[in-house]
């Protein structure tokens, strides 16, 4: 029998509602077990109604897939130039790829750790001169936390450099009121199984233009043309989310709010429990923004205090994890242009995740803040 101190504790797994079980039978029942049907609709009904702001939605079927498709529908191709937040998940910069464009990384700020506007716009400053101007911008809500938006868009427009707002992982993050998923000229949502929100795998693309996400949708169909026929005038990807799939999401986003809440309640229970430990800190809400806390990151003073922590968590069967390993850091990516400052480095090198699952209890929370503490006791 499982005793509670041998009870794994994931960094981040998934939280059913109750009603996802109702929009799946739906869909058996109806034999809608198709990548399209009322389920898609209805939950591309519901993210835009989340959202707000005149946003229209393309689910798909993974959140790079989305990235993917933005990047086409900006006119991205072989031998183009993107410019890719460094500090992020590969999945934000690995479809550049998949187009023969080059990614140019550019590193972060200390104040979100996102992209830093500097950096940008030095980087495109930089790029022009060169002969290349950027065809993107790819900017990164990191583990929820809105990037600086307002000095981003500035810069986006002042070059006309479309912006994509890779907001995988921040639903029902909020900027001045208004939601993460409608500042870019194409936003993006990740429902992978770790997020806030998930219907096992699958994305979304949203954008204020309809016309946008309407060829989203046909490029993610095998751009079949309107024919009698299979007719083809556009290379086209098998990227639509499943009606199955998207009944899970319709049930998921009847308790997103909950959700939401949750993760915020585990941020402040790290924070209130563990900020008399003087070597440790936690990322703030800079004024006008509101993270979904989708994961609590803790920034420790060196590497070992930060693997002291890790791997005293994983003796006791808890996951944790280091924040992310910069791209332009990345094997694969070592001949990538890019702009550095060495903070996400130094990030990575100190950053550490905690479990911050929306099913996390009482006594779990307790558990892993005990821990931590132990490692710090004289």
């Amino acid at each position: 029998m499982q005793t509670e101190l041998d009870k794994k504790i994931w960094l981040s797994s998934p939280h059913m509602g109750g009603a996802e079980q109702i929009y799946v039978d739906n869909a058996f029942a109806t034999n809608w077990i198709a990548p399209l049907g009322p389920n898609v609709n209805g939950f591309e009904e519901d993210i835009e109604k989340y959202i707000g702001s005149n946003i229209n939605a393309a689910c798909l079927s993974s959140g790079t897939g989305a990235i993917h498709l933005a990047l086409e529908l900006l006119g991205v191709g072989l031998g183009d130039e993107v410019l890719c937040q460094s500090f992020t998940f590969a999945a934000s910069a690995n479809p550049i790829t998949y187009l023969g464009a080059k990614p140019i990384f550019i590193d972060s700020e200390q104040e979100t750790w996102n992209i830093s506007p500097e950096l940008l716009e030095k980087a495109i400053i930089d790029r022009i001169n060169l002969g290349k101007k950027p065809k993107a911008i790819i900017a990164v809500h990191l583990y929820g936390m809105p990037y600086k938006i307002d000095e981003i868009t500035a810069i986006s427009r002042k070059y006309d450099i479309p912006v994509i707002e890779d907001s995988a992982e921040a639903l029902g993050s909020v900027y001045e009121g208004v939601r993460c998923g409608s500042f870019g000229d194409i936003s993006i949502l990740s429902f992978n199984g770790n997020k806030i929100i998930t219907t096992s795998g699958g994305g979304a693309l949203l954008s204020k233009d309809k016309l946008i996400t309407e060829k989203a949708v046909f490029l993610a169909t095998q751009a079949r043309d309107n024919a009698p026929h299979y007719q083809h005038s556009h290379i086209g990807y098998n990227y639509r989310m499943s009606n199955v799939l998207a009944g899970i999401g319709r049930g998921q986003m009847e308790v997103l709010p909950e959700r939401v809440n949750a993760r915020k309640s585990n941020f402040m229970f790290y924070k209130e429990n563990l900020s008399s430990i003087s070597e440790l800190s936690f990322l703030e809400d800079p004024k006008g923004s509101s993270s979904n806390r989708w994961l609590t990151c803790v920034l420790t003073s060196s590497f070992e205090s930060r693997e002291r922590i890790r791997v005293a968590l994983d003796n006791e069967n808890i996951e944790s994890r280091p924040l992310w390993k910069p791209m332009h850091l990345q094997p694969i990516f070592k001949n990538a242009a890019s702009y550095t400052n060495g903070i996400s480095e130094d990030l990575f090198k100190k950053g550490l995740c905690l479990p911050s699952g929306s099913n996390l209890e009482q006594e779990d929370l307790e558990r892993i803040c005990n821990i931590i503490k132990r490692n710090f006791d004289d």
